[in-house]
């Protein structure tokens, strides 16, 4: 049996965008800046896969701008918010908790003069409104939050956020990561004082190498490549053509199943814990069952068990987890962002994120609990002689 519980990594490409992709590699392969039919025809196409991803994020077409994933697209904003704005002021906001695209550009940016200050989480990996309230000043250029956490799956209260950042200045620009929470989280840009938003393919079962980055109208972004007048100049370079065609199957799929997907993943998260937390005793559920998490991440630790050990353990059964995020899980570190949470070194290093998907059953989850059940007894007896 194969289980694949490590969708927060990557999902696995849905069977209408591998179609829609050789589509545009087998027949619609024209360049959309060409002026004849093969170029007409796919610029149409991109343009209608604009459409899709305003629909879904209640903004208009102009302001969805194609990337090649989302760390593209958080380093476009934040980079080139910070450099068309750096005559508003030098100050930088974000939390201790981010993705390594966000947490290295404040690190560069502080080598280069600007003001950064991060903010701390609670052990649910939240901030704290009215430590953001104190940190926002008049000098506070941009502030950027992840919407969802890669490896626990807390939910940040970005609505909040957002109002407090501008009833305290209103010329600071707010860019949020929603690379976890698109399709995973009912929301309205409208409804938040969001000023820019990324998007990633391959975590909603589309292809690797392409997202999107949504600006609101009337905030000015630097462009971090120059070249041809692609995407309103701001991201120049040929358009991954097949990688949209790809986003926009799986971002259609993802609005019109989105109900149905998140009142199962709910379902499923709950039923999983439940199971973990009845069947296994000594472990250490990291990401509760609550509205304040995320319905598709589960962060649990087996104490005495490095997480290395454990992930190939269920390996060998079929079952793949992760021992943090995928961008960092190959670095010999604590991840950081279970630091954050001050759990105790014994929790980090023995921590699994197991993230579900839609394709995910309950067959699938009795599996892997009595799998790691047996190998978390077998490891712990071979450890403790």
């Amino acid at each position: 049996m194969e289980v694949y519980l490590d969708n927060a990594a990557t999902t696995k490409p849905r069977k209408e965008v591998v179609e829609a992709m050789l589509r545009s590699l087998e027949k619609e392969y024209g360049n959309p800046s060409s002026l004849h039919r093969k170029g007409v025809e796919v610029e149409r196409e991109i343009k209608r896969v604009r459409r899709i991803l305003a629909r879904a994020l209640g903004c208009t077409e102009q302001e969805i701008i194609f990337t090649s994933g989302g760390t593209e697209a958080n380093n476009l904003a934040i980079r080139g918010i910070i450099d068309a704005y750096k005559r508003v002021g030098n100050h930088i906001i974000t939390s201790t908790i981010e993705h390594k695209s966000v947490l290295n550009i404040f690190g560069l940016l502080e080598k280069q003069g600007f003001d950064a200050t991060y903010l701390e989480v609670d052990k649910k990996g939240l901030i704290c409104i009215e430590q953001l309230k104190d940190a926002v000043n008049d000098d506070t250029v941009l502030v950027t939050l992840m919407h969802v956490n890669n490896e626990i799956g807390s939910i940040q209260p970005i609505a909040e956020a957002g109002r407090v950042i501008k009833n305290i200045n209103n010329r600071t620009l707010f860019h949020v990561d929603g690379i976890q929470s698109f399709g995973k989280i009912r929301f309205g840009l409208k409804d938040m004082e969001i000023d820019s938003f990324s998007i990633s393919g391959h975590k909603i079962h589309g292809p690797k190498g392409v997202g999107a980055l949504y600006i609101k109208k009337g905030v000015r972004i630097n462009p971090l490549l120059i070249g041809g007048s692609q995407e309103r100049n701001i991201r120049s370079g040929t358009e991954n053509v097949p990688g949209i065609y790809g986003l926009g199957e799986a971002v259609r799929l993802t609005m019109e199943e989105q109900d149905k997907n998140i009142e199962y993943l709910n379902e499923l998260r709950n039923y999983a814990i439940n199971a973990f937390k009845s069947e296994i005793s000594g472990i250490h559920v990291i990401s509760e069952d609550s509205d304040e998490f995320a319905p598709h991440i589960i962060n649990i630790a087996f104490p005495g068990i490095k997480s290395e050990i454990m992930l190939h353990s269920l390996e060998q059964d079929g079952i793949y987890v992760s021992s943090g995020s995928a961008c960092s899980s190959k670095e010999k570190e604590y991840s950081h962002v279970l630091r954050a949470l001050n759990i105790g070194g014994d929790l980090i290093d023995s921590s699994i994120r197991f993230s579900l998907s839609y394709t995910n059953t309950k067959e699938e989850i009795d599996y892997t609990v009595e799998k790691t059940r047996e190998h978390f007894i077998s490891l712990k007896s071979i450890i403790g002689r």
